[in-house]
């Protein structure tokens, strides 16, 4: 997913470097590196190279910048990135929170498995935070809202994804999240109305994002980010990701799919077939294990699904 970073030869002594942590109608804010979570990020504008090779700096990119007149800057070069997500428009993200309620909205283990397959595609870890957890101690669905969390536990812990419970309203997790957090740069995750921007407000308190309850009548939240920003938590930083809900495998290529659900691409070597799809093949190690109950049947069934909607868009082109 890293791509060519720009390499424009830097000889400017009032060369800086920093890190963008905003982008916004053609300006990109950057906090110089190492400075403290209260300075204020410089405004700036990318030079005009950037332009007509057709890239643009991105939301989390280390660049080095020189300071212009009435105080603003100029971004001067990109630096390599580590990694870079296409939707949303980050980079340089080395940890995924996946922020999936108990319930209100329901647990949708579908939704989960195709954001982990992104971020698995991505190289980047991944950590499931289950949010809401108060919601599972009382009030009309909290029966619903305990299977999800004994699932999820059940399911992913075993392949070996991080699962923390919390809960904002109750201060719960929180410490334990904000601990992961030290030292990444990091994205928040889930669909709209599990709580990611009252997460972000517990863990840094002041930061008062704005929050939206979820619609009854439609399941789900309505998007109160508007931009990709980067939020310092004090030794991190993370980014809350508007449009992180619409996924689909535009960049993932089919025979790719297997190696993004991390039980099967250990078992792929065990398969008679290279090249093996895990769904029809004899000697399959994978649908053995699957036989075996070693496998989540609902881990199989998503992958089954978003192969055959990778193959539907195919045939569609």
């Amino acid at each position: 997913m890293a791509i060519r970073p720009q390499t424009r030869p830097s000889n400017n002594k009032t060369d800086l470097t920093g890190r963008i942590v905003k982008a916004l109608s053609g300006y990109y804010y950057v906090r110089p590196i190492d400075a403290a979570s209260d300075v204020e990020p410089i405004q700036c504008r990318a030079r005009g190279i950037f332009k007509k090779r057709g890239e643009s700096p991105l939301v989390g990119d280390v660049v080095e910048y020189e300071e212009t007149e009435n105080g603003e800057g100029a971004v001067n070069r990109i630096l390599p990135r580590s990694s870079e997500l296409i939707r949303p428009p980050v980079v340089n993200i080395d940890l995924a929170v996946l922020v999936f309620s108990v319930t209100e909205p329901a647990l949708n283990l579908q939704l989960l498995d195709k954001f982990l397959v992104h971020i698995e595609h991505a190289g980047i870890q991944a950590v499931l935070c289950l949010s809401k957890q108060d919601l599972a101690e009382d009030g009309e669905d909290s029966e619903e809202a305990r299977t999800a969390m004994s699932d999820v536990l059940r399911i992913y812990q075993p392949i070996g994804y991080e699962v923390l419970v919390t809960s904002s309203r109750q201060g719960e997790g929180t410490p334990a999240l904000s601990e992961r957090l030290q030292g990444h740069l990091a994205v928040f995750a889930g669909q709209s109305g599990v709580g990611k921007s009252s997460l972000l407000n517990a863990l840094v308190p002041g930061l008062t994002l704005e929050t939206n309850a979820i619609s009854n009548r439609l399941g789900r939240g309505k998007h109160t980010t508007r931009h990709v920003e980067l939020v310092d938590i004090g030794g991190g930083y993370v980014a809350d990701t508007p449009g992180f809900s619409q996924l689909d495998f535009a960049e993932l290529g089919i025979e790719e799919l297997g190696t993004c659900f991390r039980e099967m691409r250990e078992l792929s070597s065990g398969c008679k077939f290279r090249g093996c799809t895990h769904i029809h093949e004899p000697e399959c190690a994978v649908l053995e294990a699957l036989e075996r109950g070693e496998i989540a049947p609902s881990r199989h069934s998503n992958y089954v699904l978003f192969m055959e909607e990778m193959k539907e868009k195919k045939r569609r082109y």
